[in-house]
């Protein structure tokens, strides 16, 4: 077809695995980890040994000045040179098929370094997951790749010897004949039949290297079955797999490591982080963007001013990359900057509703702490209240991308870190007014549930300023972070008004107002029960003390005596009084 970006061909399996193996097709972890079970790679096998369709491969070649240029397959150690195509899609099928058929480790959803073991009855021509049974049943070859690894030593004829050996044993042990000729034959056409895979044509789409990633993807989605959309962050680690893999292979370690509580690790309270938050922070530190697509143009080579794609430009922007991620990535400033958000009052992965958000916030934690040369304490108090604010008012929800964008590109331009603290302070400035705290944040209070940005944000506010559980010497921030046994946490958000009481007063439609929430011990919360705020507040104050009493209704901004007041009446005084408190700590910060 004329002026085509796409050439359709047949491949053979077997041409499609050497390839890959010697290094001319490209198979990064696009769709990583492997994330099949066995019993699909045995389905696939069959499939494919009577002759069934199992889909196509989508190539996409690379630009063709890679010569020299080593790399890895996934935890496969041998290497070779830059490939000329890269598998955009059927990744998990090519790499089912390396490691059932040639026995290559693969890592599984947990990064935990497998290979995929598929047996064979040559003689029902059938497949099996391989596992101690069969091991134990001579009828099965216990691993389709040691009939491949013989085919490929010329051992073939030993092997099939061997195997029509040890069924004639187990055959004699079990007062069975020996296998007659017709069954030595049988044995050897289905071994031929199982080795015939490497044969099977495979409908392949080669794109040419002149399409872009928004073409890919959109000829990705158009043809595959399942509508599933390619991510930037996929073209990304695409291009880092290719030229650099000791670059992907931190990253996706660093992501590992996030969620999986150990000591000298990424592991943290707020978030488990993924590849695309990394490259997000690394491309903002390092080439002051903004927006996710950036970061392929600048991997594949894009000089962003001139529009040009180099192999020099490339090299250059790698290194730039390169820097910023041993920032990123760096345990001493990324735990400095978590610690940062604690002082802020996030302490707990229920408050942090943007990721983004967090990652956007590290990169400016990292501008100001290495290019502006800001000291800890004045870049950890200036990114302290950035995030409050932030996080608070939803600055990176929406457009997210062009407000981080502009804001990169104002950084860009200035030259000192006190022009850097001015300038933040200026936006703060603009979006933390005395109308917010009074007006604004009382307003978006007033929505059912307490979940949300408001919400969290006065959390953190009474984290801030120290506050405790209501009815409780228990500090909020140490329940927040611990959970008593089995999964119940160790707080509860309490109605102060509980339902049963409101919809006995006909207020069912407001039941759920955000102003009618605050942090409970969830033991005191079931003793709480429904009982009206007149009764348990009562209960509570004569044990506790008027002092006690005051201390309390001032942490969880609760006017004196809100027990006995009218449900509207309260609402209204209490989230002028949350605005009251997040503003007292906001400006503790």
């Amino acid at each position: 077809m004329q002026n085509s970006i796409y050439n359709p061909i047949s491949l053979e399996v077997g041409n499609i695995l050497k390839d890959v193996q010697t290094g001319k097709i490209g198979l990064p972890d696009l769709q990583r980890p492997f994330v099949w079970g066995n019993e699909k790679v045995r389905d696939l096998l069959d499939s494919m040994l009577r002759g069934y369709p199992i889909g196509y491969v989508m190539l996409w070649d690379s630009p063709s000045d890679n010569a020299g240029k080593k790399t890895a397959i996934g935890s496969n150690q041998k290497v070779y040179t830059v490939p000329k195509s890269l598998v955009i899609d059927g990744q998990q099928r090519l790499t089912a098929l390396l490691s059932s058929l040639y026995g290559v480790s693969v890592r599984d959803k947990n990064f935990r370094e497998r290979t995929v073991k598929v047996a064979y009855d040559p003689i029902a021509r059938s497949f099996k997951n391989a596992d101690a049974s069969t091991e134990k049943d001579s009828r099965y070859m216990p691993d389709v790749s040691e009939a491949f690894a013989a085919n490929h030593d010329n051992k073939l004829s030993a092997y099939r010897r061997a195997f029509i050996k040890r069924l004639n044993e187990a055959n004699a042990k079990k007062g069975e004949p020996e296998l007659d000729d017709d069954g030595e034959d049988a044995v050897e056409s289905g071994l031929n039949a199982l080795l015939g895979l490497e044969r099977y044509l495979l409908p392949t789409l080669e794109i040419s290297e002149s399409a872009d990633e928004e073409t890919v993807s959109d000829i990705f989605v158009r043809v595959n079955s399942q509508g599933q959309a390619l991510k930037q962050d996929d073209f990304i680690m695409t291009l880092l797999s290719v030229y650099e893999p000791a670059m992907r292979e931190r990253i996706e370690e660093f992501c590992a490591m996030s969620h999986a509580p150990a000591k000298g690790t990424s592991y943290n309270p707020l978030m488990t982080v993924s590849p695309t938050h990394i490259i997000r922070a690394t491309v903002g530190v390092g080439f002051k963007r903004g927006r996710l697509r950036y970061a392929y143009q600048i991997l594949r080579g894009r000089d962003l001013k001139t529009k040009e794609t180099t192999p020099e430009t490339r090299a250059e922007n790698f290194a730039t990359f390169g820097r910023a991620l041993d920032l990123v990535l760096d345990l001493n400033n990324w735990h400095a900057f978590i610690n940062t958000l604690a002082e802020a009052g996030y302490v707990c992965s229920d408050q942090v509703g943007s990721g983004n958000a967090l990652m956007f916030c590290y990169a400016f934690y990292l501008i100001g702490r290495y290019e502006f040369d800001m000291e800890p304490l004045a870049v950890r108090g200036l990114v302290r209240r950035w995030y409050f604010a932030a996080a608070i008012t939803g600055l990176y929800v929406g457009s997210f991308e062009s407000e981080f964008e502009q804001q990169l590109n104002d950084v860009s331009r200035l030259d000192t870190a006190d022009e850097f603290q001015a300038y933040f302070d200026r936006r703060l400035a603009a979006i933390m007014t005395d109308d917010y705290f009074s007006i604004t944040l009382p307003s978006s209070l007033d929505a059912n549930e307490a979940t949300g940005p408001t919400w969290w944000g006065f959390v953190a506010a009474q984290v801030v300023l120290g506050a405790k559980a209501l009815f409780s010497t228990a500090p909020l921030s140490q329940l927040l972070l611990m959970g008593s046994s089995g999964s119940k946490k160790a707080l509860d958000k309490h109605h102060l008004f509980p339902d049963n009481y409101l919809k006995s007063r006909g207020y069912l439609s407001q039941r759920s107002n955000r102003g009618n929430f605050t942090l409970v011990d969830y033991q005191n919360n079931i003793y709480i029960s429904d009982d009206a705020p007149s009764e348990y507040v009562r209960k509570y104050r004569d044990s506790l003390g008027e002092d006690e009493y005051r201390r309390n209704c001032e942490e969880h901004a609760l006017p004196i005596g809100f027990e006995d007041l009218d449900y509207e009446e309260f609402l209204g005084r209490r989230r002028r009084l949350m605005g009251e408190l997040v503003k007292r700590a906001y400006e503790q910060l």
